[in-house]
């Protein structure tokens, strides 16, 4: 229960509204996150319906930061009267990152809580990837729907994307087959 201890659990449990989070992601939270508590940045929440991990991050990461929330359901519009930007699109559509993007410019964090699916988590992240600053990060949450069936086909999995990246990203050495080889 060292988790308890955390920044980040304690701006959990103090939020007013209902949000669901694994006891698991407050010891990395903290570790990831903490460099930008008290500073001017823009976060962004995929997955806000309930409106409690808005209310987590603002006080996680303090007044200074923009706090940004994404939905698909149009009744999270509600949580705007509290002072954050909500914006409501599926993250699966490449129509709907162009018009946030050209809205919102560049970022410094997204959190994707969002639709769980495969085509959800890697359009999100293929959409913003140029728009997170160069010292800003995307956070996946539930990457669990990987081993799980009914997120799509299994060999499009965020893991299976992300595993292609990393092996992209290695096979610039020259010792490896370079055929698949990510170009810098």
């Amino acid at each position: 229960m060292n988790y308890k201890k955390n920044l980040s659990y304690k701006a959990f449990i103090k939020s007013p509204y209902k949000s669901i989070k694994h006891t698991t992601y407050f010891d990395v939270y903290d570790e990831l996150l903490s460099k930008y508590r008290n500073k001017k940045i823009t976060f962004v929440e995929i997955g806000v319906l309930s409106g409690g991990s808005l209310f987590m991050w603002r006080k996680f990461f303090g007044r200074k930061a923009r706090i940004i929330g994404i939905d698909l359901n149009p009744v999270a519009k509600k949580w705007e009267k509290y002072g954050f930007e909500i914006f409501i699109g599926d993250q699966s559509d490449i129509d709907f990152w162009k018009k946030f993007k050209k809205k919102i410019g560049t970022v410094d964090l997204i959190l994707d809580d969002g639709g769980h699916r495969y085509i959800d988590q890697i359009t999100s992240v293929e959409c913003m990837l140029s728009n997170i600053k160069n010292d800003g990060m995307i956070v996946i949450e539930d990457t669990h729907t990987s081993y799980m069936d009914g997120f799509g086909d299994k060999k499009y999995s965020l893991i299976n994307y992300i595993k292609n990246k990393i092996d992209k990203i290695n096979h610039r050495f020259h010792r490896l087959n370079t055929n698949n080889a990510e170009v810098s």
